[in-house]
């Protein structure tokens, strides 16, 4: 198994595309599965499409789903951290991906994005693992 660690800043972007990440990870690779996963308990990994407004979309979608006020138990942080907390459960924080001669076998508007709503930490280590099939 071949494995590689990503350092992504999310101060400036909520959702940050990681499909170049991905795809170079896996060039040297032949036939396998491909594993992103965010060992972060307030955010998530997800597959959609990016550019056309769907990373807003969801967004706005999973803002109205989690508002950030004081209705949540886990109550530190800043103001609705706890909606960050409950993120993972509707976001997941792995996918994976299988992979032919070494292309992540995406379709053709999807991409591999890092969801991250937490203020309170901008930085996030995406880890690649890459099994051979």
């Amino acid at each position: 198994m071949k494995t590689e660690v990503l350092d992504i800043d999310t101060s400036r972007r909520r959702i940050v595309d990681l499909t170049n990440d991905v795809r170079s990870f896996c060039s040297a690779q032949s036939d396998g599965l491909c594993n992103v996963f965010v060992p972060h308990a307030t955010a998530g990994v997800a597959v959609i499409e990016t550019g056309a407004g769907s990373d807003e979309d969801l967004l706005d979608a999973l803002e109205r789903l989690l508002p950030r006020d004081n209705r949540y138990r886990h109550a530190h942080g800043s103001p609705g951290h706890g909606a960050d907390h409950v993120l993972p459960g509707l976001v997941s924080p792995s996918v994976t991906v299988p992979v032919a001669a070494g292309r992540p076998l995406l379709g053709t508007w999807q991409s591999i994005v890092l969801v991250d709503l937490n203020v309170d930490n901008p930085r996030r280590s995406v880890r690649l693992s890459f099994v051979a099939g």
